[in-house]
């Protein structure tokens, strides 16, 4: 049985044209795209100069770290890889066998909802935050190895309320999705939640 796979050249330029499009896509998802052994996207990456995903993941998260306002980086839960203060933001988390149920393997609910409230908290441009109101729904269960990628968009502000939207996909299906209400707690003792 023959692959239907392209000529070297061409290959690794559609390995550095997708890591451009998605520099978070793993080794063993472009095998899959280009029909190629995980080895040869490896020593694609090797000769083409370009690092793993937990690499290009730390690199670009070390860009974002400096940006945060709201929550310090070691209480982010996942590595946050794009923010725009008070608009967006993105986070991967990598799924490991602590965080899972025993007997399912199923990653529990409060490390899903982790991710999106702090990247939620991260994400608003104030001093300190606070949730308020969060409205969630896990969609589909999560496994472990499964890499999440939560996109929080905030969607209104109102005085020091802040509405923000986060959706958790896993293998581009949406697993998780949640609204928050984040109030932002100045020097002032009468904020309200």
């Amino acid at each position: 049985m023959t692959k239907n796979t392209l000529p070297k050249k061409e290959r690794q330029q559609g390995l550095i044209d997708v890591l451009q499009e998605d520099p978070f896509i793993t080794d063993e998802e472009l095998s899959d795209n280009f029909n190629v052994s995980i080895q040869t996207i490896r020593l694609d990456r090797l000769e083409l100069g370009i690092p793993e995903l937990r690499e290009r993941i730390r690199a670009v998260a070390s860009e974002n770290q400096n940006k945060l306002r709201t929550i310090a980086a070691a209480e982010v839960i996942g590595e946050i890889v794009d923010l725009e203060l008070g608009v967006s933001g993105i986070s991967i988390l990598q799924t490991t066998e602590e965080m899972v149920f025993e007997r399912s393997q199923i990653v529990r609910g409060h490390y899903i909802f982790a991710q999106a409230e702090s990247l939620a908290i991260a994400v608003i441009d104030a001093k300190v935050a606070l949730t308020g109101v969060a409205n969630i729904k896990y969609k589909t269960p999560i496994f472990v190895g499964d890499k999440l990628v939560a996109k929080a968009q905030v969607t209104r502000t109102r005085g020091n309320k802040y509405f923000v939207w986060v959706f958790i996909k896993v293998r581009h299906e949406e697993a998780f999705r949640g609204k928050f209400i984040l109030v932002s707690i100045g020097e002032n003792r009468s904020d309200k939640v």
